[in-house]
C-alpha cells in the first residue's frame, strides 16, 4: 500500500505540474498530490489512520496555509509577521506549515482566492473585494487590516495646481479601482466634477511617478513610500484621502472556508493579536525592521506610520467606508448593481 501511495503521489504531481500553463502553481500541484494520498489512505484506514490523524491535529484536514504577502505601500503587519514567523509559530502547532504569495494586484489576489491557490488575503482592499462579490465570487471580511486616507495623495509639479477645477482637462495617472483612483473622483466631486472632466489614465504608482518626473503628466496618483518621496522631492500635494476616503485594508477568506474552518479563523484572529502586541510593544524594533524591508530611512517610515490605523476590528465606521465605496464603484460603473457591504463581513468568535 506504501508503495502504490507512492507511486500515486508521484504521479498527481507530475500531472499537476505538466498542467500549470492553465493556470496551476507549484502549491496547487503539491494539494492536487495530498488530495490523491487523502483519497487511497481513505480506502485502507487500518494501515494509515496514524498519519492521518498526524497531518491535523484539530481536524481540520489541511496541512498547509497560503497567505498572499503585500509590503507595500507600508504593510507593516505582514512585514513583522514574516520577520517573527507568527503565522508560522502559531499554525504549526496544528500542524499546518505556512507559505506566501507576493501578489500585488488586488483582481489576481481575488482570483487567487477563488481558485484555491490562496486560503487567505493578508490585505486586500476594500474595492477588490466588492469588486469580486459584485461579481459573484464567495469572498468574506474576517477582520480589518488598516485605514490610511491620509497615505493616499495626488503630486503635480505645478503648484497652480490647487482646486479640482484647476484640474479640468489634465493628464492625471493612476491605478483603476483602487483607493486613489476613489480619491481623485471623490476631490473632483466637491466642486461638482466628474473623472470625464480630466484626461485619466490607467497606470500603476511607479509608472505614474515616473511619467510626473518625465512631464508627460500633470498629476500622479502615488501613496506610501513614494508619496513620502515626492514630497522629500519637493513635488506639490494637490490632495490627500482625508475626509475624502477612508482607504479600508480587509482580512478575507472565502465564505466557505470560514464556514469549514472556524478553529483557524480563531488562530488567525490570534495571530494578528499576537502582531499588533509585538508593534504596540516594539515600536524601535518595528520601525528597523519596516524600514530594512522596504530599503527606506528609519526617520521615513517613522512619518509615515502614523498615516496609519492597523488595528483589525470591524466597526460601524469601517462598514460605512465600505459602503461609500461600493457606491463609488458604481457611479463609476465598476459594478453594475446596488451592493449592501454588510453582506461581506463574518465576526470572528
Amino acid at each position: 500500500m506504501k508503495k502504490l501511495i507512492a507511486v500515486l503521489t508521484a504521479g498527481a504531481m507530475g500531472a499537476a505540474v505538466l498542467s500549470g500553463c492553465g493556470g496551476q502553481t507549484k502549491e496547487t500541484a503539491a494539494e492536487s498530490a495530498a488530495e490523491t494520498v487523502a483519497e487511497t489512505e481513505s480506502a485502507a484506514p487500518e494501515e494509515t489512520s496514524g498519519e492521518s490523524e498526524a497531518a491535523g491535529e484539530n481536524g481540520s484536514g489541511l496541512d498547509k496555509l497560503v497567505f498572499t504577502y503585500v509590503t507595500s505601500p507600508l504593510n507593516v503587519p505582514s512585514i513583522i509577521e514574516k520577520d517573527q514567523g507568527i503565522f508560522t509559530d502559531v499554525f504549526g502547532d496544528m500542524g499546518i506549515s505556512v507559505e506566501y504569495a507576493e501578489i500585488t494586484s488586488g483582481a489576481d489576489q481575488t482570483q487567487a482566492l477563488a481558485s484555491g491557490d490562496v486560503q487567505v488575503l493578508y490585505a486586500v482592499g476594500s474595492s477588490s473585494v466588492i469588486l469580486s462579490a459584485a461579481n459573484g465570487a464567495d469572498i468574506k471580511v474576517v477582520d480589518m487590516y488598516s485605514r490610511s486616507p491620509g497615505a493616499f495623495c495626488l503630486y503635480t509639479k505645478d503648484e497652480s495646481l490647487t482646486t479640482p477645477e484647476s484640474l479640468a482637462g489634465k493628464t492625471i495617472a493612476g491605478p483603476v479601482g483602487t483607493n486613489l483612483h476613489e480619491l481623485l473622483a471623490a476631490y473632483l466631486a466637491t466642486a461638482d466634477m466628474t473623472i470625464d472632466d480630466v484626461n485619466y489614465v490607467n497606470m500603476s504608482i511607479p509608472d505614474a511617478m515616473a511619467g510626473l518626473e518625465g512631464g508627460s503628466l500633470d498629476v500622479a496618483m502615488i501613496a506610501g513610500a513614494t508619496a513620502y518621496q515626492a514630497e522629500q522631492s519637493g513635488y506639490h500635494l494637490i490632495a490627500d484621502g482625508e475626509g475624502l476616503i477612508d482607504a479600508d485594508i480587509a482580512v478575507a477568506v472565502t465564505g466557505e472556508f470560514y464556514e469549514e474552518h472556524p478553529e483557524i479563523i480563531e488562530k488567525l484572529v490570534e495571530a494578528q493579536e499576537r502582531i499588533a502586541d509585538f508593534m504596540e510593544n516594539n515600536h524601535d524594533e518595528t520601525m528597523e525592521i519596516v524600514a530594512q524591508a522596504l530599503d527606506l530611512d528609519k526617520a521615513a517610515v517613522e512619518e509615515m506610520y502614523g498615516d496609519y490605523d492597523f488595528s483589525i476590528e470591524v466597526t460601524d465606521k469601517d462598514k460605512e467606508g465600505f459602503q461609500k465605496t461600493a457606491d463609488f464603484m458604481l457611479e463609476a460603473g465598476m459594478i453594475e448593481n446596488e451592493l449592501d457591504v454588510n453582506s461581506l463581513f463574518v465576526t470572528a468568535e
